[in-house]
């Protein structure tokens, strides 16, 4: 057994030297039992003389193996121990001889070699002749798009020398190496703080030389912003337009209102930042657009009173691994006694989906763990992110059950306007490429599902964290004790401490216990009060002495910087004193008489910043905001119009407005004011060992444990990372099985760490259950909605077919003809012998479809067809000539005004009946999985009903459409000279609608 050290390395004379942290007297029974352990196994290793060392696998320690290594030499009674504590036991994270990238390195020597040749001719170069070399590339791009590999060099080579004269920034050859990888579509491995943002601009820049354009995806709002306006200056500076897509863009800033003005290119090429993220961890839930639907809100009200009165376990189950309930026999007695109903699955008052969300709300959705309440509304908090995700809302009802639950108004239901995976949408590009710092340990998935290779990119310095073995305790209260331990040894020597938790519960907790020991600490969780002060806070995580909570911080994209960040904090500060003079009051805010609006407020905590300002540099900042105020006016620009401004003052690059010039010239000089404090801590903050990254909790991939580690150690940075793990957590207790709470039964003391090879196996069993579980639920989403994608492309192809074509003519002679051929089919059939051809029932049918054709008999029909075929030919010709008579009726009317109506009639079928489709195949999926039971393959039974259900939608929607243009006639309203108005649209069955040129909202009901 390895000894449970909570320290990196204790040197022992003696059994009897073992140091008691001051922290003794709080937790006597933890730290007596823990130096007996020490005690008992330091004797132990004395009596082995027949051997110099002792090696025993486990997690990543100093060895170079992987090895946790015990010395103990011969000739001294002193026993030297390299802390290797049970979770180094655990089968570690890492793997022995891990790649390390050098071999991509020797792949790309030469052109990073022929890169670097050209830097020299292009530092000469004036910042014009630089552009200019722009727009030769671009000519050369386009005359053979397939060259861009040839000119890859020196694309590189002019972002490069962009990146220095715009950024002050020279991307290193490693970056250089990033930027080829992507080129190439592959996934780029590069650890934190490499520099991926500014490599993403390197194959960007290469490929929008083609002039088909280039995404580049991150994974929240804040950081497409900062990108946006950061690396987005070298494109700028290069001649390229760059544009920014943002969740809360309303449709006046969008850059299209009508079918005239749409501007959304084809898919070309696709750069993701933290791919592993959006192609993994987002894959499980599709991208889904939504319109309301009505619901009673009194029916979840009701259900949410029988949840809280049901017992768990005696009126229904909970499956925590599927996220399921059931109800019990006895469940559903009660709860259609309290009902009044016979049946809770009733189809005319459906109550068992209100019951089940009811207690799906009770028991698996938790605030202040998947949400928080904020102004009377739930919001989402994404689980890896541990942000809130502002307009997202659970789906099926169950939102709304969340809602009852906690006493809120319930919003209406929604209902599901389009869908896609994320799988098929990020497929749609013919190149695709990500970056991210861990993504080796899904290469698999990559490769198997997007057909992406992961290459690992070497680091600029070597890495040099240390990675400490896991400490595990049977319950979460000695775990929890065990952290505030840590925390404090690490505090004490003046150590920053990033403590990663799962949950705005566990950060809240684990803040109580802090302030409760007197160590000052910040927290970052999705409460609004902290979401505010992400930005400072994390500016501030690296300072000296410095301890920070964060809930899922591996999601949050921001590198911490030992000592604290002089440039951030000269932003804030810059921001702070700025902006209240330049941005105008919100408009349209509600104000009430009692009690006037907050007001708006960039004000910083003054334990932010290293130092107060120097009065010399207070007057330059007095200057350039007074100079900033008489050119832009005072409050009169949107904060968002205030923020790029201020983003491009707080750059490098050269500035060509005199109040930019000004801002930026504050700023430098705010920042190296700043810089002089924070690299007299970084120094102190390296010599104390970096910063230490503490996890409270497994996380569902080793990948994300890797992404927490890796906040720490960054370009070559000293730090240390330590997981303290329990029984009780998630993970172990929902993935564990019989031999995790077998063990859980086994060890009885609370703050004890265990140890042992069972249970090593057990808790690396219990992650690579998970891991399975999610990428089996990934896997299911993929093939499930590849079913649909082919049935998406034809929709969407036929939508943009109608919105965009000129003349829907062509179109709708195609849908008259095949409407004619449904008819026939329905009501003679193909295999009908002809003398059972029933002509009457068959003309019938026809006329009710188009009044058009009442010159149709039975005897003309008997005497021109003499096969199936000849009637087939003859009722396509009649339904082309009858659209085309009813066409020129309408033209005579109302000119110009048919090929309005057909687009609208096409638009609001298609958008009508795609949205029926969804739903039905939502029902269909959920059906199908009973089919397995009977040896069926659930999979292959949806894609035979989706197929029929598809083939029946587009069959009804040409049937509407043709139904509709027979149908309707203009509306002739007399105006002061007597013309006709062709604004509206008179359906003899539905009355008046209104048209809009590119409208894709839906119809009225039409009844076939």
């Amino acid at each position: 057994m390895a000894l449970p050290s909570l320290s990196p390395t204790n040197n022992f004379s003696s059994p009897s030297s073992y140091s008691v942290s001051p922290f003794s007297s709080k937790f006597p029974t933890f730290h007596r039992q823990l130096n007996s352990y020490c005690t008992r196994h330091l004797l132990l290793l004395r009596e082995c003389t027949s051997s110099s060392s002792f090696l025993f696998r486990g997690g990543k320690n100093n060895s170079a193996h992987g090895y946790c290594h015990f010395y103990v030499p011969r000739e001294r009674k002193t026993i030297t121990v390299a802390a290797a504590s049970l979770g180094g036991l655990l089968g570690g994270i890492f793997k022995s001889g891990a790649d390390t990238g050098e071999s991509t390195r020797q792949q790309y020597s030469a052109t990073v070699a022929l890169i670097n040749s050209l830097e020299s001719e292009l530092t000469s170069l004036s910042d014009s002749q630089l552009r200019d070399r722009t727009t030769l590339l671009r000519q050369r791009a386009r005359q053979a798009p397939q060259s861009l590999d040839s000119i890859l060099p020196e694309a590189f080579a002019i972002v490069r020398e962009a990146s220095k004269r715009v950024l002050g920034l020279r991307p290193f050859d490693v970056q250089l190496i990033g930027g080829m990888v992507l080129h190439k579509g592959e996934i780029a491995e590069m650890r934190t703080g490499e520099g991926k943002t500014l490599v993403a601009i390197l194959p960007a820049y290469l490929n929008a030389l083609s002039g088909k354009g280039v995404h580049v995806v991150t994974v929240n709002d804040y950081l497409a912003r900062r990108d946006c306006e950061w690396v987005g200056q070298v494109a700028r500076f290069l001649g390229l337009t760059v544009g920014l897509i943002q969740q809360n863009m309303t449709k006046t800033i969008l850059p299209w209102k009508s079918v005239d003005e749409l501007v959304l290119r084809g898919f070309n090429y696709c750069v993701i930042d933290e791919v592993d993220s959006i192609l993994i961890d987002e894959a499980r839930t599709p991208l889904i657009i939504s319109g309301p639907a009505e619901k009673p809100s009194e029916q979840y009200y009701k259900a949410a009173k029988i949840a809280a009165a049901f017992e768990r376990d005696i009126h229904y189950t909970v499956d925590e691994k599927q996220k399921n309930v059931l109800l019990t026999e006895q469940g559903y007695a009660d709860a259609e006694e309290i009902l009044e109903v016979k049946d809770l699955y009733d189809p005319r008052e459906q109550w068992a989906s209100f019951v089940l969300n009811a207690i799906k709300a009770k028991e698996l959705f938790l605030r202040d763990v998947n949400y928080i309440i904020r102004a009377k509304e739930v919001l989402i908090v994404d689980e890896f992110s541990g942000r809130v995700m502002q307009g997202r809302r659970w789906s099926d009802g169950l939102h709304q059950a969340v809602e009852a639950k906690e006493s809120l108004p319930i919003q209406n239901e929604t209902v599901t306007l389009a869908s896609i995976s994320y799988q098929n949408f990020f497929l749609q590009f013919p190149k695709l490429c990500g970056m991210t710092g861990t993504a080796a340990t899904e290469s698999s998935e990559f490769e198997s599902i997007y057909k992406l290779k992961v290459t690992i990119v070497p680091t600029n310095k070597p890495m040099i964290r240390k990675d400490d073995s896991d400490v595990v305790f049977r319950a979460t209260t000695g775990k929890w004790q065990a952290v505030v331990v840590e925390i404090s040894r690490m505090n004490k020597t003046g150590r920053p401490v990033l403590v990663g938790t799962t949950s705005v519960e566990q950060s809240d907790t684990l803040s109580k216990q802090l302030r409760e020991a007197g160590i000052p600490h910040e927290v970052l969780n999705a409460k609004p009060e902290n979401v505010e002060r992400e930005a400072e806070i994390v500016a501030q995580s690296g300072r000296l002495g410095a301890v920070t909570i964060a809930t899922n911080m591996a999601g949050r994209g921001t590198d911490i910087i030992l000592g604290g960040n002089a440039e951030f904090m000269a932003r804030l500060k810059l921001r702070e004193l700025l902006m209240p003079s330049i941005v105008k009051p919100a408009e349209g805010v509600f104000v009430s008489v009692k009690k006037s609006p907050p007001k708006k407020t960039w004000k910083v905590s003054e334990s932010l910043f290293p130092c107060s300002l120097s009065q010399e540099n207070s007057l330059v900042v007095e200057e350039a905001v007074h100079l900033a105020v008489s050119s832009w006016g005072r409050r009169s620009l949107a904060e968002l119009e205030a923020e790029e401004r201020l983003s491009y003052a707080c750059e490098k690059g050269p500035a060509q407005d005199e109040v930019i010039a000004k801002l930026r010239h504050s700023f430098l000089q705010i920042a190296k004011e700043y810089k002089t404090y924070t690299e007299e801590e970084r120094k102190k903050v390296v010599a104390a060992g970096g910063l230490h990254v503490i996890g409270t909790e497994r996380h569902e991939s080793r990948r994300i444990d890797n992404q927490l580690r890796g906040r720490s150690g960054r370009q070559g940075d000293p730090g240390s990372s330590r997981f303290f793990l329990s029984l009780e957590d998630n993970i172990f207790r929902i993935f564990g099985g019989d031999r995790i709470q077998g063990m859980m039964r086994a060890f009885r003391v609370e703050d004890l760490p265990i140890e042992s090879k069972m249970l090593t196996k057990a808790l690396d069993e219990a992650q690579r259950k998970v891991e399975n579980y999610f990428f089996d639920i990934r896997k299911q989403l993929f093939e499930y909605d590849e079913v649909l994608n082919s049935q998406r492309d034809r929709v969407y192809t036929e939508r943009r077919r109608a919105l965009q074509s000129e003349d829907l003519q062509s179109l709708l002679i195609e849908y008259s003809e095949l409407t004619m051929d449904d008819i026939l089919e329905a009501n003679i059939g193909s295999d009908a012998p002809k003398e059972n051809w029933d002509f009457e029932k068959l003309i019938a049918k026809l006329q009710q479809y188009c009044y058009l054709l009442n010159d149709l008999t039975p005897d003309l029909l008997a005497s021109q067809c003499a096969t199936y075929e000849d009637l087939r030919i003859y009722l396509r010709v009649s339904g082309r000539k009858a659209y085309l008579q009813k066409r020129d009726i309408v033209e005579k009317e109302a000119p110009g005004l048919m090929k309005e109506a057909e687009r609208f009639l096409i638009l609001s079928n298609i958008d009508r009946l795609w949205k029926e489709h969804l739903q039905a195949l939502k029902f269909v999926q959920q059906a199908v999985g009973l089919r397995g039971y009977a040896q069926r393959d659930p999979l292959i039974e949806y894609k035979l009903e989706g197929y029929n259900l598809f083939i029946e939608m587009m069959a009804q929607i040409r049937r509407n459409v043709i139904y509709s243009i027979y149908q309707f006639k203009p509306v002739m309203v007399n105006k002061d000279q007597g013309k006709t108005s062709n604004s509206k649209i008179k359906d003899k069955d539905n009355g008046s609608v209104t048209p809009p040129p590119s409208s894709s909202s839906s119809a009225s009901s039409v009844s076939v």
